[in-house]
């Protein structure tokens, strides 16, 4: 009788394993019809002709602050070098004026440094914004015309060149309007 239970048993597990077998493979047929892809965000970043006008339009809006720091600067060290130069010469009165006249400007000086350097941060997060949008646009057009099930951009270790979709990315943004 247990030669028999054994048997029946044996013939349990081989059913078990078959199925699983079976399952596996089953799922293997399912996970090669998938169709995934891979978009290099930063690659696109850099080299999509938006970012590029971005730049440019950001150039354009701080170059005129950047130049007044610039002369800013110019003006303290120019005051510093007469205070050095001059300092024994000068009056009390005199020097005294022009030391707190540099520390004003300086002070000025730093507040206008600081503000320029937030606004900037700010622009260029926004147009950051506005360029990460239109990339999950195209990545998204991308995707629903070539019938992909998968789409990633980050945490990927690897991709090989047949998933990854950068360069379609780059050029739907290149056709895209501003």
């Amino acid at each position: 009788m247990s030669n028999l239970y054994l048997s029946e048993i044996d013939l349990t597990m081989k059913t078990k394993i078959a199925l699983f077998v079976g399952l596996l493979l089953t799922a293997n047929v399912s996970f090669a019809e998938l169709k995934i892809g891979f978009v290099d965000m930063r690659t696109v970043l850099e080299k999509a002709p938006q970012a590029e006008k971005a730049t440019k339009r950001m150039e354009m809006e701080f170059s005129p602050r950047q130049k007044q720091l610039v002369a800013q600067e110019k003006d303290i060290q120019t005051k510093e070098e007469r205070m050095a130069r001059d300092a024994a010469v000068m009056g009390e009165a005199e020097r005294s004026n022009l030391e707190k006249d540099i520390l004003n400007k300086k002070r000025d000086f730093k507040r206008s440094q600081q503000e320029l350097g937030e606004d900037f941060n700010a622009r260029r997060n926004e147009e950051l914004g506005k360029l990460q949008r239109r990339i999950i646009e195209a990545s998204n057009t991308i995707a629903k015309e070539q019938h992909f099930d998968l789409l990633l951009y980050d945490g990927v270790i690897y991709s090989s060149e047949q998933v990854n979709v950068t360069a379609q990315v780059q050029q739907k943004l290149s056709t895209m309007p501003e």
